[in-house]
């Protein structure tokens, strides 16, 4: 159901929200989830958008994020505190206008699994990256601090063209 135009008048548009998707919603998504939140609160728009992360097989509903994640998001302070793992959900393709997919396995199965009136927009997190398309953003979960390292400089280096776009489409 659309705002009334007294009540956006009143209160501003009604807040934009984003899913960011990965496989198990441990690793990947609540990382890009707490950077995204960090640079939506750095240009100081987070109040426009609602951010959350899942999985495509979160096969650990309510576990927090991995702590080696959770590590390297302190380190360079970013906040991961609050992040449950949950499944992607029918109504997530309605409630949110961007879902951004970490890989193309996570892509293609979000296009697969969304209705046709869908009205949220499917991409991959990595081909916003202002210096061209990093690919897919890999899993570190097999991996050592080093992959979550570069995990976490890959959506260091992506989040901020996401975020360029939406300053650029902002109503």
């Amino acid at each position: 159901m659309p705002a009334s135009p007294f009540l956006s008048r009143l209160f501003g548009p009604p807040a934009q929200g984003i899913l960011v998707v990965c496989t198990a919603n441990i690793c990947r998504s609540p990382m890009a989830e707490a950077v995204l939140r960090a640079e939506l609160v750095r240009c100081r728009v987070h109040h426009r958008y609602r951010v959350d992360s899942a999985g495509t097989h979160a096969t650990q509903p309510g576990h927090r994020a991995d702590a080696r994640a959770v590590r390297i998001c302190r380190q360079w302070g970013v906040d991961l505190g609050r992040s449950r793992a949950r499944q992607v959900r029918e109504g997530d393709f309605q409630r949110h206008d961007y879902i951004l997919a970490v890989d193309d396995k996570c892509f293609q199965w979000l296009r697969a699994a969304a209705a046709e009136n869908s009205a949220a927009r499917i991409s991959r997190l990595g081909a916003w990256a202002p210096q061209g398309d990093l690919g897919d953003i890999p899993d570190p979960y097999f991996g050592n601090a080093a992959s979550f390292e570069l995990v976490f400089d890959m959506l260091h280096r992506a989040i901020p063209g996401f975020v360029a776009h939406l300053l650029q489409n902002s109503r």
